[in-house]
This record gives C-alpha cells, structure tokens and sequence, in this order.
C-alpha cells in the first residue's frame, strides 16, 4: 500500500485497524478522507494558532500544540511550514490585519474625521481588546530576540500601515476643516507611542488604569495636537 501523503491527516487509535486486521474500525469522515489544497490547510493551520497565543503566550505555543488545535498531525504542520515560529508569525499578522480592518471598516462609516478619530480611541480600549494589546505585546517581544530579517520585516510593515492609519485619519480631520492641526507626521507618532504605554499600563496595572481613563488620555491628545478649528 502506497504510504500517507504527507498532507493526510494520520488516523487516531481508535480509527486504525488491530493487529491481524481483527476488528471493526471506525469510519472517517469525507472532509477527513479529502486532501485539502496547500493554502486551505495552511489556513487551517494558521487559524488554530490565533487562541493559543491568545491563551498561552506567543513563547509557550509548540509544534504539537498547533498540530492538536488544527486537528491534523505534527508532520502536517512541518509538511506546510518550515517552524512553529513561521506558523505562529503568519497566525499574529493574521490577527493583527483582522483587528485593524475592523478598526478601519468603524472609521470610513464615520461621518467626519474627528468622529472617525473618536471611533478608534474608543475601539482600541474596551475590554475585549486586552486580549489584542497582550498578543501584540508578545509578537513585539519576539520580533526584538528574532534573527529572522523576513520576521522582522512583516514587524515592520504592520507599524507602517497602523500609523499610515492614524495620519488618514488626522488627515481627513484638516481636509474637512475640523482641525488645524500642522505636525501630523508628530501627531500620528504620539498617538501611536501614547496608545502602545496606555495599553502596557493597562495590562500591567500598574499603576490602574480602566479603559476609561485609557479613551480619556488619547482623547485629550488629540484635542490638544489637533487644535478644532472655529467656526466661520
């Protein structure tokens, strides 16, 4: 018999037939009969990283355990990747675009860009975002002890477009006559500095900080660098 592709997932005890070929076995399942294409099951694979960082650690999430979440065998995951940290690096940036499209999908509705603005503060602080700011806190970390240049690259381009992000924003502000702000290279670094220590301190506590008082910080730096303009 010709062996197991090694994109198959491997039968669990229970599935596989006694020795002597004695007894019944169980069937499996057509989805689990069906080889899947290299970039589904390297989705698969991806996605069932993204909770385990979350719940673990970016440090404390193994080969086997990203093989269990999947459902499939360890030598799937080294079949469709080269490390767990390329499979754990490809399940952070999927995370981190997942977070800021949502964030910029809030924004466009907006109907100004101080609104736009607004909308982020407050949807960087909530209290479902912890979970956000320590994954991303643990993929900086890791980024910083990496010697892996395309690692450090992928870093790199996330900073870029999130404070790209910011600038539109602050951008559309001024366009709209709402601000008169004339650092925005300066504002959009702050804001991005600001809101990186508000949300260590947050996760820390130390001292407290409620998402609150996190919203009330970046709020009050936009007042305060995006100066509102009068009206005519």
């Amino acid at each position: 018999m010709a062996p197991h592709h090694p994109e198959d997932v491997g039968m669990t005890a229970a599935e596989q037939p006694r020795q002597g070929g004695k007894g019944p076995r169980r069937a499996v399942a057509a989805r689990d009969r069906t080889r899947q294409p290299t970039e589904v099951r390297r989705r698969l694979i991806v996605d069932a990283a993204v909770p385990l960082i979350a719940e673990r650690g970016y440090k404390s999430v193994g080969v086997r355990d990203v093989a269990a979440a999947a459902g499939v065998s360890v030598g799937t995951v080294t079949y469709h990747f080269d490390s767990v940290q390329e499979v754990l690096s490809e399940a952070m940036v999927l995370h981190i675009e997942q977070y800021y499209a949502a964030l910029s999908e809030a924004a466009e509705h907006a109907t100004s860009g101080a609104e736009a603005l607004r909308l982020l503060v407050d949807a960087l602080f909530t209290e479902d975002t912890d979970r956000h700011w320590r994954m991303w806190f643990d993929f900086w970390h890791a980024g910083e002890q990496s010697t892996d240049e395309t690692f450090a690259r992928g870093q790199a381009d996330r900073y870029t477009a999130w404070h790209r992000q910011i600038r539109a924003l602050a951008e559309r502000g001024v366009a709209d006559g709402e601000f008169s702000g004339d650092d925005l290279d300066g504002f959009t670094a702050r804001f991005a500095a600001l809101a990186d220590g508000l949300a260590l301190q947050r996760l820390r506590q130390a001292p407290p900080l409620t998402t609150q008082q996190a919203r009330h910080h970046l709020n009050r730096l936009i007042e305060r660098e995006l100066v509102p303009r009068s009206p005519a």
